[in-house]
């Protein structure tokens, strides 16, 4: 089951499982969809859209369960990123976990993503 990432921080998230749908961040709704990061890019994301940001989740998101909703398309350097264009059901969520700030200032991330 492939898995992509989204960085959310934690107040936005609780509103999404309040709703049962997630909508996106505000940068999100700007680009009209939701950035998503694999495991490989999760911590570059996070070092460069979130650094030093506290209080953070990672949602673990299945993407079988997106259709064709979601894209990998370019970015960075010609990187393919996946977005979804569309609102995020939380049925397709495997998991979500805390995303805490080391020593270093760089977000310590869960395992199977650091070496997936």
């Amino acid at each position: 089951m492939p898995l992509v990432y989204k960085i959310c921080p934690r107040p936005l998230w609780r509103e999404a499982e309040a709703h049962g749908v997630f909508r996106g961040a505000p940068i999100d709704c700007a680009d009209g969809f939701i950035h998503f990061s694999t495991a490989e890019q999760a911590p570059e994301t996070a070092a460069r859209h979130f650094a030093a940001q506290d209080d953070l989740l990672l949602i673990a998101v299945e993407t079988d369960a997106l259709g064709e909703a979601l894209r990998f398309e370019p970015s960075r350097g010609g990187a393919l990123f996946p977005h979804l264009y569309g609102e995020l059901p939380l049925s397709a969520v495997r998991s979500v976990a805390e995303l805490p700030l080391g020593a270093d200032g760089r977000h310590i991330f869960p395992a199977e993503v650091v070496s997936p």
